[in-house]
């Protein structure tokens, strides 16, 4: 049942709201969509915009399934074609089940130019695919009379090119253009002068853009600025400038400049004008040109099908010569005239009546995150066109015959119009092993399951593998699964629905980690039986380890990944391209420690803080409890070692758990008051006593000016709503990990307000403890109990285990808690909203949401399955290019950002090359072979390596293990010493992988490490 509200299940949207709002997402639960034609590329449409939770949604079409949409709708199924059902009313329920919170309808209506199109006023945008031109227009212009505008989009695939159009009306305002949370600026300093320049901190550039307004907080001296809103003219990026400041007061120090988001209006033409002149986005730099001349070909092919009441003939060179005709004459009309490329026309001619079904998906993606625009008013919509086109794939086919084209009755004929069989055939014989079935992974599954990758009769296998359980937050992007798969394997679930859309498939599930330990199952046999490995992974360093794996198995790896609506893909080729590991992104900053302890500036400091008490309260003092009472056997064994003289460590921490443990639920309550004082009163006290407010450094300047913030204290009050949240959750966790039951009488106000007011809480005294103020200090790993503190812990437990106190079973165990972001019943999430706020609180920063905490404390990734879908779709396509042997140049990355929208498609990094000395080269694709024999020395295998490669090694290592380093004792003896003592292979290979080093060509320098030398022990494992 559809509903206006989205709030009855955050499990399920949680992801998805961290991309679009709360705002955006109660717009998208009352807006009712209409979308035409449930082929491939409606379909793929229809599935995001479903999951993505609009109210209603109503598919359109008026054609019966066909064998041919088998291989073109991962929704129609053999048993429609048998059936000759309506397609429309083929797919409706499918689509239905994908959330129980859109209520989607069929129509079967005909709709034609001469159709009254009144119905259509109940929808707030309308979506056609499949649609002719003529059609188009009318309903493009339809939409721009009604008030409000109805938002209109259409897209278009045949063959290899694909065109996308949005038309939002006149005027579309849009309240957030980006979706990035707002900057915030500590200023160092502005000037009195018109225009004034407001000057940021060193090493903090300040990344606005001219035209922005920024809002003053916290400017001391030039106060006037504290709540007024300026638009920005950008000088440098460390300052700005924001009008006439001369006649303010003069600034003194403090500031931030906090860039505020304002309503963006976008300007529509109509679909009938923009045919002239369109704007589009230009996604390939590389092909600037292209873009207008796919327009006027895709044009031209609505010309030819007009006339024809037909689309161009498969492979026929007449219809191609009759198309450039029409291309020639459309491009004549346009207003800029382009050049008519004769290659995308006679392409275009031949594949028109084809489909390729991951250029469907990658355009679905995007036209389905317009759609969302068009409803919500969240991101920049496209303005107005997009040409995304496959002719890379088909531009190196030059010598294929026609025939190779035509259809032969099957599932696969949308697709061998487009790449031709002998490429249908490789894919039906690929072995593909898929890393991961989260998002990326099913809709990858869905490319394969729709292309035919790993049917074969003999060769060609789908290999999955996820160790992970289907959760109720899956379903809003990974649309293989359904309400009754929780708690189910994730990969055995999606190889079942992969066959639901194509029975053919040849799949084999695993419930596996890649990683070292799994070196058994997944070892060089494994991978040298692998044509191509797809990673739909979201951790950096398993994606590191499997792309090690493929460049020393030789083996093509395709890479995507996604953050909201951001995305890339990579292709990584042997001996063609750099790998995944020859780039690294700059490590995360670390937040200083002395910045989390005592000088907080924005709120994700705040939350990272509340995150370790969490740790170190609930997880780690309780770990440490158990260990020591788990490494001995019982009390009395702990009394007769302290008893004997012995010196126990971990006693001091032990001492500080027993005498602070609560036994009772009062407890609970009365120990996070404590916490409370001790946190958010005593802290901020003890600072400023440490530093008061007029504190000065050496040069003069304040001690307390941005980015540090004085704290204030917090005066405990229990009707404050988060000074409840913090005592409650709290003394719930200290429960938890005590082993206390609590009941819902425990928890009524009245109880917990008796148990505060009995609560003692301790004057605060001042110490003179010194306070941290250097960022570069690290967290110490723990702190340091001196000797004495030690032997009066062991005093103190001797006396407690001696009066009996210790004697229970239960005191000698905690329950530690694990961090759980998910389960909203633990109240993890509460705790740590609740301090970082309060945190936040004392030090005057923005609090925030219990779901931006949950998405900063949790490393949340938002998700969305728009962009999913794109990356899948543009990973698959150079797929077939790998399988198709493309040159280099064929071969893209992309990057892309929907909100904005940006796609860019690039070059991929081309591999380089390692000099050694007189010409002699190598990639990181390059691995030296050396077979040995029985007696094989150290001095053979590198009079073999001198003998075979040119070069004498000065340096032979096995991952850390140095087998022979000339400077090192001893090491001139090991060059008689047989191969088989110095290095054994793991069980289940014959050879080792050595690195070798060799002499540098200028003396001084350095060893040059080489590539790989794989030694075999025996000649005949070669």
């Amino acid at each position: 049942m559809a509903t206006d509200s989205m709030e009855i299940d955050d499990a399920l949207y949680s992801r998805q709201r961290y991309v679009l709002g709360d705002t955006a997402m109660q717009k998208m639960a009352q807006s009712h969509v209409f979308l035409s034609g449930m082929g491939g590329l409606g379909v793929e449409i229809a599935k995001n915009v479903a999951l993505a939770g609009v109210k209603a949604l109503t598919v359109h079409d008026t054609k019966q399934c066909q064998t041919w949409d088998l291989g073109t709708s991962f929704f129609i199924w053999e048993e429609d074609v048998k059936n000759q059902r309506n397609r429309a009313e083929a797919v409706v329920q499918r689509i239905a089940e994908l959330n129980p919170y859109v209520h989607v309808i069929s129509s079967t209506a005909p709709l034609e130019e001469s159709t009254d199109l009144s119905f259509l006023k109940q929808y707030q945008c309308v979506i056609l695919t499949e649609a002719r031109l003529s059609l188009q227009k009318v309903i493009n212009n339809f939409c721009r009379t009604q008030h409000p505008p109805i938002k209109f989009i259409s897209s278009d695939i045949h063959g290899i090119c694909s065109r996308l159009f949005c038309d939002l009306g006149d005027e579309f305002e849009v309240l957030d253009a980006t979706g990035e949370d707002p900057k915030e600026v500590f200023i160092s300093s502005i000037t009195q002068s018109d225009p004034g320049i407001v000057t940021c901190l060193e090493n903090r550039p300040h990344k606005l853009e001219t035209g922005q307004s920024v809002t003053f907080r916290e400017v001391n001296g030039m106060s006037s600025l504290n709540g007024t809103t300026h638009q920005i003219t950008v000088v440098s990026p460390y300052s700005f400038s924001i009008g006439n400041t001369s006649a303010l007061k003069p600034y003194l120090h403090g500031g931030i400049a906090i860039q505020r988001k304002t309503p963006k209006t976008f300007h529509f033409e109509s679909l009938e004008k923009q045919l002239r002149n369109p704007r589009y986005l230009t996604a390939d730099f590389g092909k600037p040109e292209v873009p207008l001349q796919v327009h006027a070909a895709m044009l031209a092919l609505d010309r030819f099908q007009t006339s024809r009441r037909r689309l161009p003939n498969i492979g026929c060179l007449q219809d191609a010569q009759e198309l450039l005709k029409l291309t020639e004459a459309v491009s004549e009309t346009l207003e800029s005239k382009p050049e008519v490329d004769e290659d995308i026309v006679k392409w275009l001619s031949w594949t028109a009546r084809g489909f390729l079904t991951p250029l469907a998906a990658a355009v679905g993606g995007i036209a389905s995150q317009e759609v969302l625009k068009a409803v919500t008013g969240k991101f920049s919509p496209l303005q107005q066109w997009l040409y995304i086109d496959a002719i890379d794939i088909v531009e190196y086919l030059e010598h294929a015959h026609c025939e190779e084209f035509l259809p032969r009755g099957d599932r696969y004929d949308a697709l061998r119009a487009c790449i031709g069989d002998a490429l249908c055939q490789k894919l039906h014989h690929l072995n593909v092993f898929l890393v991961g079935c989260g998002a990326i992974g099913c809709e990858m599954l869905k490319n394969f399951a729709l292309l035919g990758v790993g049917i074969g009769p003999e060769k060609g296998k789908v290999t999955i593998t996820d160790p992970d359980l289907i959760e109720k937050s899956n379903l809003n992007r990974q649309f293989l699964f359904r309400p009754y798969h929780i708690q189910k394997p994730k990969s055995v679930t999606a190889a079942a629905a992969a066959l639901s859309i194509n029975p053919q498939l040849k799949i084999e599930p695993h419930l596996n980690k890649v990683c070292p330990a799994t070196e058994s199952i997944y070892g060089d046999k494994f991978y040298s039986q692998q044509d191509v490995v797809v990673m739909a992974l979201d951790n950096v360093d398993a994606r590191r380890y499997i792309d090690s794996r493929c460049i020393a198995n030789l083996r093509p790896l395709l890479d995507s990944g996604t953050m909201g609506t951001k995305g890339h893909t990579e292709v990584i080729i042997p001996h063609l391209t750099e790998s995944y590991n020859s780039h690294r992104d700059p490590p995360e900053e670390e937040i200083p420690f002395c910045t989390l302890k005592s000088f907080p500036a924005f709120i994700e400091h705040t939350i990272q803080w509340a995150r370790d008490k969490f740790e170190t309260m609930f997880s780690h003092k309780p770990s440490l409890f158990n260990k020591f009472w788990q490494t001995h056997s019982s009390a009395e064994e702990v009394l007769q070692r302290i008893q004997s003289g012995e010196s126990l460590e971990g006693c001091y921490q032990v001492i500080k758990s027993l005498s602070r443990r609560p036994r009772t639920w009062s407890q609970c309550v009365e120990l996070a008051r404590i916490k409370f004082e001790k946190y958010f009163n005593h802290k901020s006290l003890q600072l400023l006593h440490s530093f008061p407010l007029d504190t000065r450094l050496k040069d003069g300047s304040l001690f307390w000016q941005s980015p540090k913030r004085p704290p204030s204290s917090v005066q405990f009050e229990l009707n404050d709503p988060l000074h409840r949240s913090f005592i409650l959750s709290s003394a719930k966790l200290f429960a938890a990990v005590h082993c206390i039951p609590v009941s819902e009488k425990d928890l009524s106000e009245e109880a917990i307000q008796q148990i505060l007011s009995e609560v003692t809480v301790k004057e605060f005294i001042p110490s003179n403890k010194v306070v941290q103020t250097d960022e570069t200090a690290r967290k110490p790993d723990q702190i340091p109990v001196s000797s004495e503190d030690e032997r009066y812990a062991m005093i103190q437990l001797e006396k407690i285990i001696c009066s009996g106190e210790a004697s229970k079973i239960g005191d000698l165990q905690m329950a530690p808690l694990l961090f759980e972001k998910d389960d909203d019943t633990n109240g993890h999430i509460d705790f740590i909203t609740a301090a970082s706020n309060l945190r936040a609180r004392m030090y005057n920063i923005e609090p925030a949401d219990r779901l931006k905490t949950k998405r900063i404390a949790g490393k949340i990734i938002p998700a969305i399955a728009t962009s999913t879908a794109a990356v899948s779709g543009l990973i698959a396509l150079e797929l077939i290019k790998i399988i198709g042997g493309h040159p280099y140049e064929a071969y893209k990355n992309c990057f892309l950002n929907l909100a904005i929208p940006i796609i860019v498609f690039t070059e991929t990094s081309e591999v380089r090359k390692t000099e050694i000395r007189n010409g002699i080269t190598f990639t990181i694709w390059d691995r030296w072979t050396v077979y040995g024999k029985d007696d094989f020395t150290l001095s053979n295998f590198i009079s073999a390596v001198k003998e075979k490669y040119g070069i004498e090694p000065t340096m032979v290592v096995q991952g850390v293990k140095m087998l022979y380093v000339p400077v090192m004792p001893g090491h001139a003896k090991r060059l008689k010493l047989m191969m088989h003592k110095l290095v054994k292979p793991s069980a289940d290979k014959k050879y080792v992988d050595l690195t070798v080093s060799f002499a540098p060509e200028i003396d001084g320098d350095e060893d040059l490490p080489g590539p790989p030398v794989r030694y075999y022990f025996c000649k005949e494992d070669n």
